[in-house]
């Protein structure tokens, strides 16, 4: 930029913090936001808001069995339910994936670890022994073929159960090989391989019995070794870990014990995060908790720990958070509701003011925590959030602050598409206190709410929010705001557009 041009926006930013300040002694409590002054923290992947398709979901199996429509009905005693193999043919599936792209598609999860491909024209009724599951060429295909479709990259992990290895128990490559070759033949692409899925939980995740980390840096090496010869524009991500804690593991292994001779050897560092199990794993389902600063705090606590981690053994490598949801073992019965697009938005929000670069979302649509139905493939509150976030939020991170009032947390990125523009996400947690933001420049609002807090419809300024006849999506229509106190409802998350920001940073 020229030197007129940063003193042109030096004066704007200045005459817009004069003008917010000022406008804000008539409002007590008001919190203001100059767009124009707001200064690049940092950038994220453009597939940044991703998601992951479970391979279960490939082959067909029991999976989390999603809860009863009441609230009230006691949970089965059986986790889990059989499904059949996932459409991934569908047009409202596409049409809906589509809208969120460009994004990371990863097919993992803890049934990947013992699912068997079988590279055949006609794939075997049961799976060999030493493995749970067949994955066939014709649900990899549909991998394939929907990625393609959807502007999709696929990431993905391979198999390491007792199946998988040779008379000493070492990981072999072979099974990997015939799927990276396979999904070449398809002119095919996998752009990112974690070894295994979370390899801290190995033992109730298909490893072999009494594997420890001991085992797993010695078949990492295998990995690593075979990857780089066989798939070099591949990215190895990892190690994938969940269950550390600050004082000790609350997992079988701890990542620790696996990065220490295996760190430095990935290209993304990757971990998961989970608030809590829920009540199939035997958590406790408390909606009351979804709108606290505590809940809300978790995704910050794990990022402290791994990235704690990355930067002893990984220095400087990206971090990918690649599983992640309100509850592990299918969700909380409200994570379908509208209160989880609270977390799931602040997670986005925080995450990227942190640094991670991908923010991989459990599940697309199964179970109670996808962000569609898993039957109809209808959107929940969290879809429209998602898609709203994609609209309105580009990969340039602007520096909005901490909480500026109780229970108020702000977040700005630069506009998607605008130059210039900024895009401001207000999230209102309090359940009955109105917030005002002071804005010194007019705007475009995007406000989300639910007639009632625990339902499973979302409103959009007034409206409800709902596919059209032809399985469209609604026109997502803004209200116009002047340069004035923005008032937040309770319970209420906005986002704010700045057309006219003329945010240096933004252009």
């Amino acid at each position: 930029m020229r030197r007129g041009g940063l003193f042109h926006a030096a004066r704007a930013t200045r005459l817009a913090l004069l003008a917010a300040g000022t406008s804000c002694a008539a409002h007590a409590g008001a919190v203001p936001i100059a767009p124009a002054g707001l200064q690049a923290i940092g950038t994220v992947d453009p597939r940044f808001q991703s998601y992951n398709i479970e391979m279960v979901e490939l082959t067909g199996g029991r999976f989390w069995k999603p809860y009863p429509q009441t609230m009230r009905t006691r949970v089965d005693k059986d986790r889990y339910s059989y499904r059949p193999p996932i459409d991934l043919g569908n047009t409202r599936l596409r049409k809906l994936a589509v809208a969120l792209s460009p994004a990371y598609l990863r097919v993992s999860g803890t049934w990947a670890n013992a699912t068997f491909f079988a590279d055949t024209a006609n794939a075997p009724a049961a799976p060999p022994p030493g493995f749970d599951a067949v994955l066939s060429r014709a649900q990899w295909r549909g991998v394939v073929d929907f990625a393609r479709a959807t502007g999709a990259e696929i990431v993905t992990s391979f198999a390491i159960s007792p199946g998988s290895r040779d008379a000493d128990g070492l990981w072999r490559p072979d099974q990997a090989q015939r799927l990276i070759d396979y999904t070449r033949s398809l002119s095919g692409h996998i752009a990112a391989a974690e070894f295994m899925n979370e390899p801290t939980l190995a033992a109730m995740s298909g490893a072999p019995r009494g594997y420890d980390a001991k085992a797993y840096v010695r078949d990492f090496d295998v990995f690593r070794d075979w990857i780089r010869r066989a798939a070099p524009e591949t990215l190895i991500v990892g190690p994938g870990s969940v269950g550390d804690s600050t004082s000790s593991s609350a997992s079988s292994i701890r990542t620790r014990d696996l990065l220490a001779n295996s760190g430095a050897d990935v290209d993304r560092f990757s971990y998961h995060h989970y608030n809590t199990i829920s009540p199939r794993c035997g958590g406790r389902d408390e909606p009351a908790r979804a709108l606290s600063e505590e809940w809300l705090a978790r995704t910050d606590a794990t990022l402290s720990i791994y990235r704690g981690l990355r930067d002893e053994f990984a220095p400087s490598k990206p971090i990918w958070l690649t599983e992640t949801a309100d509850a592990a073992c299918g969700g909380n019965r409200w994570d379908k509701t509208f209160p989880d697009t609270f977390r799931y938005l602040d997670q986005l929000g925080g995450l990227a003011k942190a640094g991670v670069q991908v923010v991989m979302h459990n599940t697309l649509a199964a179970s109670d925590y996808g962000l569609l139905d898993e039957k109809t493939f209808r959107p929940r509150p969290n879809y429209w959030g998602a898609l709203l976030w994609h609209r309105l939020m580009g990969t340039t991170v602007l520096g909005a602050g901490a909480a500026m009032a109780p229970g108020l947390h702000v977040y700005a990125h630069c506009h998607p598409s605008m130059r210039g523009a900024v895009t401001v996400l207000a999230i209102n947690i309090s359940r009955s206190a109105t917030r005002t933001i002071m804005l010194p420049l007019s705007a475009k609002r995007y406000t989300l709410q639910a007639a009632g807090l625990n339902g499973a419809t979302v409103q959009l300024n007034g409206k409800t929010l709902a596919l059209t006849d032809e399985d469209g999506l609604p026109h997502l229509a803004a209200r116009k705001t002047a340069a004035s106190a923005v008032r937040l409802a309770p319970e209420t998350i906005t986002f704010l557009v700045v057309p006219g920001a003329a945010n240096p940073a933004c252009r």
